[in-house]
């Protein structure tokens, strides 16, 4: 039901959705949620499935508990008929055969959940034991790639599936599956030489993180775009593992904001080997300027790359000739504040590509020529194209997933080539994830509400429902006395409608006064309130619900996914205007009369730990916070990632200072609890421990918990539900 109320001066919509049945009486417990062996799934089944490139089937991985089934099935899409992708047995056998392999590695090795195909589907790469393996479905032959004491990683198929590349010590190998040899292509790795591997902040903040490639092969197989890292500039950084009697010290390259990249280089080599090819990037200055893409004209004569400064105020897309290595720019994208890197060009059959920009301050689809002369903008307006999913070119039409019908549940469309014809595709409330079918007749979609676990549904390209594939029915949640869920909208003191979520009590009295429990992110453009269902989170909500709280999500204009433009007033002031918007929301709150505005706490992590030790020393309106994994000095995080957003500490001294809790430890109001991962890699504990020490020379009290053996994120099941536990327990004794 969907209604406008008009009250103390703010404008907002409810979304609410309806309250539980009065059978509906169990209470959720922290054992319910997080305990490894007592808790219940409230998440459901959402199947694990990808397309087989026939288009008509999809490949389902199975549970692995799950008896008598096979761990892969082959699915009719239309029919659901299912039969086993490839034969187990055979190739179990074919790996025992192939010897130093156990029974049971052997068996583990044939019925894995996922395999890196080649490009036909006929053959798979393993990396199994630092070593790399080969197996041609349905023979009897296994074949063992690399057999050295040394790890292999970014193992790939050539374009012609004839060759496997891979990166050894940091150098760059072909395997020749005819040949059955090897062959090194660069020579000079070493520790501090990265030749086609990411190092650990381009792969963070760039290329995804677990991605080792840096190598692309080109469309004919016959040569390698690959980037040279050279980390000699970079500072190290030192994390240390204290549970093992004798400590594990880890040492990274890590380069902090202000301090020196890794200096890039991009090269061709032949798939036959010979000498380097050097693009030519030497227009970018300094050295430790970014390649933050890589990619092939569909012609192999041409290193598609994007470069940037290493402050991310501009964007260029290049083409450089894969046999001269002379550059061309054919794009530069340089908006009111910082580019973030989206996706390759997408090339069509004649030579042209769609791009994708944020240069109005929302994601569009251009139409650009082969030599990048702009010929039309396909999709416009106050909404953002959050993923294209494929292109029909056949029948002129883009798929892509938009957040055109709401802010706060992307659904998939379709639009023609020429701009016209937006059309929505599935039109159920909620968050869709859609996958394109190869042949563009189907798509998988993944469906959620606030309330509902994720269902998956196959649809036509004209939209029509074919059949449900998992209708996902959650029986669990109907046994439990929940709460009731809004999402609302709240303008901010200059007019931003922010989007909000707000769990009420299960036996919510109007007439009761009660505190707030509040979350946050806060990082920009990364919305937290979404039209989809939360998971574990979620049901934790519900959890403090029933014990008294209001829960309450309000998304700052920076972090609310509404367009880029949203995000860039953020620049080079981290903190300041996210909690002026946090505010504002709850001077919304304070004006309901079931709101205690004396009883307000807030957690978050990450980003959201930041926010959290930020408000807790600018602010008086808290009375507890939970800070997890918290920046408390801008200065001590990654490069690529800070500089971004606030430029580096040698250009904007006086932000750094202004943005960091660390600076102002003194001020701290409320109850402040810190959670950190002993051995957090990404947002090192060296930032709980300064802020730590300042509040602790300021004479300022607060609580400490720190979880060994965890890094960015608590994932220990038996750690999860201590943390969890934790938090309630800080909630209910403090708020």
């Amino acid at each position: 039901m969907k209604q406008l109320r008009f009250v103390s001066g703010f404008v907002f919509l409810v979304l609410t959705f309806s309250a539980p049945a009065l059978g509906q009486q169990k209470l959720l417990t922290i054992d319910d949620i997080f305990d490894p062996v007592k808790k219940i799934n409230f998440n459901g089944t959402t199947p694990n499935i990808r397309w087989l490139r026939d288009g008509t089937h999809y490949l389902l991985a199975n549970d692995p508990a799950t008896p008598n089934v096979p761990r892969l099935q082959k699915v009719n899409a239309l029919s659901g008929e299912a039969s086993p992708f490839h034969d187990a047995a055979r190739m179990e056998a074919a790996f025992t055969a192939l010897g130093g392999f156990s029974r049971q590695d052997a068996k583990e090795l044939a019925t894995r959940g996922s395999y890196d195909f080649n490009h036909t589907e006929t053959a798979v790469l393993i990396n199994f034991a630092n070593d790399i393996f080969y197996y041609e479905l349905g023979t009897d032959t296994a074949l063992r790639v690399t057999n050295s004491a040394e790890e292999e990683v970014g193992e790939t198929f050539s374009p012609n599936d004839r060759m496997i590349g891979f990166v050894r010590n940091n150098n760059m190998y072909v395997f020749d599956l005819a040949t059955q040899r090897e062959r090194r292509l660069t020579t000079d790795g070493s520790p501090k030489i990265l030749n086609g591997r990411l190092d650990w902040v381009y792969q963070e903040e760039l290329y995804g993180r677990g991605n080792f490639e840096a190598y692309w092969w080109s469309p004919d197989s016959t040569m390698l775009a690959y980037l040279r890292l050279d980390e000699n500039p970079v500072h190290e950084f030192t994390v240390v593992d204290h549970i093992p009697y004798h400590q594990n010290v880890e040492v990274t390259p890590y380069p902090k904001a202000g301090d020196p990249n890794p200096v890039v280089k991009l090269g061709v080599i032949d798939a036959a080997g010979g000498a380097t090819r050097w693009m030519d990037t030497y227009k970018y200055q300094p050295a430790d300027f970014l390649i933050v893409r890589v990619s092939w004209t569909p012609n192999s004569k041409k290193v598609v790359y994007q470069a940037q400064n290493r402050e991310q105020t501009y964007l260029d897309l290049n083409f450089a000739d894969a046999k001269d290595g002379k550059s061309t720019t054919v794009i530069r994208e340089a908006p009111k504040a910082w580019v973030e890197v989206i996706d390759n060009p997408h090339w069509l059959k004649e030579g042209s590509f769609l791009w994708e920009s944020e240069r109005s301050g929302w994601r569009h689809l251009y139409h650009y020529a082969p030599d990048g002369k702009l010929l039309r903008q396909v999709t416009d307006g106050k909404w953002e194209v959050r993923s294209l999913g494929g292109v029909d070119e056949d029948k002129g039409l883009v798929f892509i997933t938009t957040t055109e019908h709401s802010h706060i549940a992307p659904s998939p469309y379709r639009i023609k080539l020429d701009g016209t014809g937006l059309t929505r595709l599935a039109n159920t409330d909620g968050s869709h994830r859609t996958v394109l079918s190869p042949t563009n007749n189907y798509f998988i979609d993944f469906w959620s509400d606030l309330n509902t676990p994720t269902q998956t549904r196959l649809y036509d390209t004209e939209g029509k429902l074919v059949r449900v594939i998992e209708e996902n029915k959650v029986e669990a949640l109907k046994e439990y006395r929940l709460g009731k869920s809004e999402l609302l909208q709240v303008k901010t003191r200059d007019g931003f409608v922010m989007e909000a979520m707000m769990i009420k009590p299960p036996d919510f009295d109007p007439k009761r006064k009660y505190p707030v429990m509040s979350f946050t992110y806060g990082g920009p453009h990364a919305p937290q309130v979404r039209n989809a269902w939360g998971g574990v989170t979620s049901v934790w909500y519900q959890a403090l619900a029933q014990k008294g709280y209001i829960i309450w999500v309000c998304d700052n204009r920076t972090a609310s996914g509404k367009g880029e433009e949203s995000s860039w007033p953020v620049y080079r002031n981290f903190g300041e205007l996210e909690l002026r918007d946090i505010e504002d929301g709850l001077t919304w709150l304070k004006s309901q009369p079931y709101v205690d505005g004396s009883r307000i706490g807030l957690s978050g992590w990450s980003y959201g730990g930041f926010m959290t030790s930020y408000a807790l020393t600018h602010s008086q309106s808290f009375k507890i916070g939970i800070a997890g994994g918290t920046v408390s000095d801008w200065r001590d995080y990654d490069t690529i990632y800070t500089e971004r957003y606030m430029g580096t500490p040698q250009n904007n001294p006086e932000g750094y200072k202004k943005s960091s809790p660390v600076h102002a430890a003194k001020d701290l109001h409320g109850k402040l609890l810190l959670v950190h991962g002993a051995i957090d890699d990404n947002v090192h504990m060296q930032n709980t421990i300064q802020f730590v020490y300042e509040l602790q020379k300021a004479g300022k009290q607060f609580e400490l918990m720190i979880y060994p053996k965890s890094r960015h994120g608590v994932t220990d099941p038996l750690l999860v539900k201590h943390m969890r536990t934790m938090m309630t327990e800080f909630i209910v004794a403090n708020l």
